[in-house]
């Protein structure tokens, strides 16, 4: 996620109107959960803040994980909290649908399933059929040659003997794996392979883009805010109270105007967008299926697709973000000095907080500017770019 997550932990990034996490443990209540317990440990401070001593109407506690040393390493962290009984434990980057998650915990001990195209990417599950229901037996991450294509959500309830088995060893991968204990729960009992409508995992920027997809499109029409006679507001629009948007406006819902935001005048928002707290987005501005996080700018004349903007980030006028490969092939980016693939035929930029571009700015696509970074006028930037 760098470099959006160099100033704060992933789990806190914005998917709409609340942190990627906030979504997850909303879930989790709703599902029937009767309080929470939250990890935590790179910049810790925003999620404590964030949740409080109380959230959607359950307490919550906080476990600290001093080194990130791996999942099980993690939950190992919180044992002094859990009761004496079953438990559940979900992944705060990730996001899961209500109706499944009910029927995870009613299922106990179980572990969320998934079917994915490329399931080499994950935890993948071996499973048996027994008497009409799938049990899992066991559990390989990220294999050359999957067993199958229904892959570990990171969705479990563990047996309460679970808590005696969160001393494992390290890993291949050098780290303290839960899946090692999801193992030793096939061995002691029958583990039921729960499967998911709907599961995301939201690991990489364009997986925060289709986050955002996902929770723009619950949204309904809700116009709090100041919104101008001569505004053309399309659909599930939200502007929230505090924003204000000018004359000549177009937004085509599903969209996100949160407190304090402007837009216009003569601007056009489409497709998912979220414009954040107290950003603005000025004349003749197109943004489309983008997230612009607390702060940001796009002041005039400039387009922004398919794009991720952090905190005060600045586009000077004419900043122009391209998002499109003209051989209509997936759109790619570097993640861990590797190239990867997006999977997305449309995908811009991302910018990390208060990156600043410069007059008519042009941004291939695929590219990323790291926080602080600058750009001077006219720049064509075709790679990552830093401070």
């Amino acid at each position: 996620m760098r470099p959006l997550t160099e100033r704060r932990a992933k789990p806190m990034l914005p998917v709409a109107d609340r942190p990627l996490s906030a979504h997850t443990a909303k879930t989790a209540v709703d599902a029937g959960a009767s309080r929470l317990i939250i990890v935590v440990g790179y910049e810790s401070d925003a999620v404590c803040e964030f949740f409080g001593d109380e959230f959607a109407g359950v307490p919550v506690e906080y476990a600290e994980q001093t080194e990130q040393r791996g999942t099980a390493d993690a939950v190992r962290a919180a044992e002094s909290h859990l009761d004496d009984g079953p438990f559940a434990v979900l992944n705060g980057d990730a996001l899961y649908d209500e109706p499944s998650l009910t029927r995870l915990y009613e299922q106990a001990p179980a572990v969320g399933s998934y079917r994915v195209a490329d399931p080499t990417q994950y935890g993948v599950l071996y499973t048996a059929e027994s008497d009409g229901d799938t049990r899992v037996t066991g559990v390989v991450e990220k294999p050359a040659d999957p067993p199958s294509n229904r892959i570990n959500t990171g969705a479990y309830v563990f047996p309460a003997e679970a808590q005696a088995w969160l001393e494992v060893g390290e890993s291949e991968r050098g780290e303290l794996e839960l899946t090692d204990v999801l193992e030793r729960a096939c061995e002691e009992s029958t583990v039921a392979a729960v499967p998911f409508e709907r599961w995301l995992d939201v690991g990489r920027p364009w997986e925060l883009l289709e986050a955002n997809e996902w929770k723009v499109g619950e949204l309904t029409r809700t116009l709090r805010g100041e919104v101008h006679e001569d505004a053309d507001i399309r659909g599930d629009v939200v502007v929230e109270a505090g924003a204000t948007i000018d004359a000549g406006v177009v937004i085509e819902g599903p969209a996100l105007v949160r407190r304090g935001a402007t837009v216009g005048p003569n601007a056009y928002i489409r497709g998912h967008t979220v414009v954040g707290n107290d950003a603005k987005v000025g004349h003749s501005v197109e943004v489309k299926n983008s997230v612009l996080m607390a702060g940001a700018t796009v002041g005039h004349l400039s387009y922004v697709g398919d794009s991720v903007l952090g905190r005060d980030v600045n586009f000077g006028a004419g900043t122009t973000v391209a998002n499109l490969r003209h051989d209509d092939e997936a759109v790619k980016t570097l993640v861990k000095g590797e190239l990867t693939s997006t999977g997305r035929r449309k995908f811009g930029v991302v910018c990390g907080d208060d990156a600043k571009t410069a007059i008519q700015t042009s941004l291939n696509a695929g590219v990323k500017l790291d926080c602080d970074a600058t750009t001077t006028p006219g720049e064509v930037v075709l790679r990552d770019k830093s401070e």
